[in-house]
């Protein structure tokens, strides 16, 4: 298989969002009535660190009746956090772009990481770790890449690849997600060049026809990476913590086990997972900010643990393997140099002591 050797270079793209805010029913906008807060009592105890209360006690049940269940302490720092990040343009809208958030990424995880029988996890992780490199190589946004992974994986399920075309299908996948999100567009001729011509543009483009037809046009997506910089904001997280978070957010897309957990999920362990590796010293108001966003996680607490032992195994290994594009890019100055915090050596003993 011919790949055309890349450069990979730091990422410089911020999350810019271009969405214009929608009108809504007034009736969305009424206020509603609020259960007494007593499930929450002792959420934001300034004694100890208490164990994350789940916003969904009873697994996904009642995501219609959120405002009944959210406090509004958490719907304030939940629109702060939208609006302080600016994924939004207007916080009149911010509960309703954070409800649907919630909804669309109940449709972003797999039942189960298996690829098609030709396919093995080194050959998709080979595939990813080029598609890092090209990412980084034409500066998108770092929504893009995720979108990008998503669509993978679905193509991968959805559509009859050879391994041969697993190289276009990759490209094709990236070239879709800069469509939705980027402002300007590399050239389809360009693409073909970072290929090393192995492909003409005339495949090119008939590959990406079959995978919107696979997709039915279905490119919807909330990235891991929006929640994570939510969770983090409302938390109060250093910068330090949140470039950790970053990085091993990034390294779960080398991980096919990963696909099968909701992007809530996966960005609520790696803030966990980089707390614990850190090991910053906590304050009251600190711990207080983070049982309010570890309210917002869905799932139990042995899937998040799950999640971090994935996580930790992977940061362990990933200076040492040929898929070290992520390693390389979260080793500047620019993200603190994360990947190389000597604590993700005995991540996997953190984690022990935690469970």
């Amino acid at each position: 298989e011919r790949r055309a050797p890349l450069r990979t270079w730091a990422n410089a793209c911020g999350p810019i969002d271009r969405r214009q805010p929608v009108e809504v029913e007034e009736s969305r906008t009424a206020p509603v009535k609020m259960e007494p807060e007593h499930r929450w009592v002792g959420l934001l105890s300034y004694g100890s660190v208490e164990d994350p209360v789940l916003l969904y006690p009873h697994d996904l049940q009642g995501l219609h009746n959120l405002h009944t269940l959210v406090p509004s302490l958490l719907r304030h720092e939940v629109e702060m956090a939208l609006e302080n990040l600016d994924l939004i343009w207007d916080r009149t809208y911010a509960w309703d772009m954070f409800l649907d958030m919630m909804r669309t990424q109940m449709q972003c995880s797999f039942p189960n990481p298996d690829l098609p029988g030709h396919f093995t996890d080194a050959t998709r992780a080979i595939l990813v770790e080029w598609i890092i490199q090209v990412h980084e190589l034409l500066q998108f946004q770092e929504e893009t890449l995720y979108l990008a992974m998503h669509l993978l994986n679905r193509s991968l399920r959805q559509l009859k690849v050879s391994v041969a075309n697993l190289q276009l299908l990759g490209m094709v996948c990236l070239f879709l997600a800069a469509k939705k999100g980027e402002s300007l567009l590399p050239e389809v001729s360009g693409l073909c060049s970072l290929m090393d011509h192995t492909y003409t543009k005339h495949q090119l483009l008939r590959m990406e026809r079959k995978v919107l037809c696979a997709l039915k046009f279905d490119l919807s997506f909330s990235p891991p990476l929006h929640f994570l910089l939510l969770f983090a904001s409302v938390a109060r997280c250093s910068a330090a913590v949140v470039w950790m978070a970053r990085y091993l957010l990034e390294l779960s897309l080398l991980e096919a086990q990963c696909v099968v957990f909701l992007p809530v999920q996966l960005a609520g362990a790696a803030l966990c997972l980089a707390r614990q590796v850190l090991q910053e010293c906590p304050t009251p108001e600190g711990e207080a900010a983070w049982c309010l966003a570890s309210s917002v996680h869905v799932g139990s607490e042995p899937t998040l643990l799950r999640i971090m032992h994935i996580l930790a195994s992977a940061a362990a290994k990933a200076s040492s393997q040929e898929t070290c594009a992520t390693f390389i890019k979260y080793s500047s100055p620019k993200t603190l140099q994360v990947s190389r915090h000597p604590g993700l050596n005995n991540a996997a003993g953190l984690l022990s002591v935690c469970s």
